[in-house]
């Protein structure tokens, strides 16, 4: 890796993310071993700042820094001195004072993790920025298509629901193509925009147009935060038009993925039925994203040399 930061794929380019997919496949079979740890990045300390909640992210984040053996400080806004008034630059140069190697941040405002890594010479990692971009689950839904379908080039990939308000999305929808995938988007005019269709990304609306060529279907949540009013109508009126039940799923190809980034909202994105189905891959989403967290922080802090092999090499 020629950066020094991990602030979204829109300046990734393919062969980044092939290294990065490949590192993050080496290490995966440390999450399978009795003692889950390498020395890696031992000595190195990681800042975890979460501005919103969060389950997965955060929390894969963090076991993957102790899993490469580094030291961890984790903090969230409801605990920090933000709620007394303190701007996010006074908190950098803080925890700037604190020498770290790198910081993990997700924050409503967008550019908020690109602001930091202009001003601070640590590596900065973006969780989320506002509805900008979450490069590392994008990274990892792109793992989990691969680990399923092998190459990406030439494969079809419907993203449905809120897209406009998703940054999983648009961090899809940047890196899906450079890696040769073909994106459709289905979803509400209000949340599924005409500005998001580009080269390799259709827009479609409807759900029914994008089952039968999809080879992977990525539900997405309804960013109700996000939402202005009259941007919706019902949650029963979306699942309805928008929803993944096993009737609508019937009408796909009998070997489609289903994804989710999460978390779900059950009986409006989809039905339990697909999310807990056997064409569901929504598990091993989360379990490749310690994975692909692992090889992000390995990469750009530029950890031990990994030896040669297979997956079984990480893990020595």
């Amino acid at each position: 890796m020629k950066r020094k930061d991990m602030l979204g794929l829109r300046d990734s380019t393919a062969e980044e993310i092939g290294l990065i997919l490949d590192t993050a496949a080496r290490f995966r079979s440390v999450s399978e071993r009795r003692i889950k740890k390498v020395p890696t990045l031992r000595g190195r300390t990681i800042v975890t700042a979460f501005f919103e909640d969060s389950t997965r992210t955060r929390l894969s984040f963090d076991v993957a820094a102790k899993r490469l053996s580094a030291d961890t400080l984790g903090f969230s806004a409801s605990s920090s001195s933000t709620k007394k008034g303190e701007t996010l630059m006074d908190t950098a140069r803080n925890l700037d004072a604190m020498k770290p190697d790198a910081i993990v941040i997700r924050h409503p405002c967008a550019g908020a993790p690109h602001m930091l890594a202009q001003a601070f010479p640590w590596s900065v990692l973006n969780a989320g920025d506002g509805i900008n971009e979450h490069p590392s689950q994008a990274l990892l839904d792109m793992l989990t298509m691969r680990d399923h379908l092998g190459s990406l080039a030439g494969r079809t990939v419907a993203i449905v629901g809120d897209v406009y308000h998703s940054r999983v999305a648009r961090s899809n929808l940047y890196g899906l193509p450079k890696v040769g995938a073909r994106v459709l988007l289905a979803g509400p005019g209000t949340m599924c925009r005409p500005q998001m269709a580009r080269p390799g990304v259709e827009l479609l609306h409807r759900v029914d147009d994008v089952l039968a060529e999809a080879d992977v279907i990525m539900m997405l949540r309804i960013q109700r935060e996000r939402l202005a009013p009259g941007m919706m109508s019902t949650s029963r009126e979306y699942a309805r038009f928008y929803g993944l039940d096993l009737e609508r799923l019937e009408r796909a190809r009998p070997e489609v993925l289903v994804m989710h980034p999460g978390p779900i909202n059950r009986g409006v994105e989809m039905s339990p039925d697909v999310a807990d189905g056997d064409r569901s891959v929504i598990l091993e989403q989360v379990t490749n994203g310690v994975a692909v967290r692992m090889a992000l922080m390995y990469l750009l802090l530029g950890g031990e040399p990994l030896p040669p092999g297979g997956d079984d090499a990480a893990a020595s």
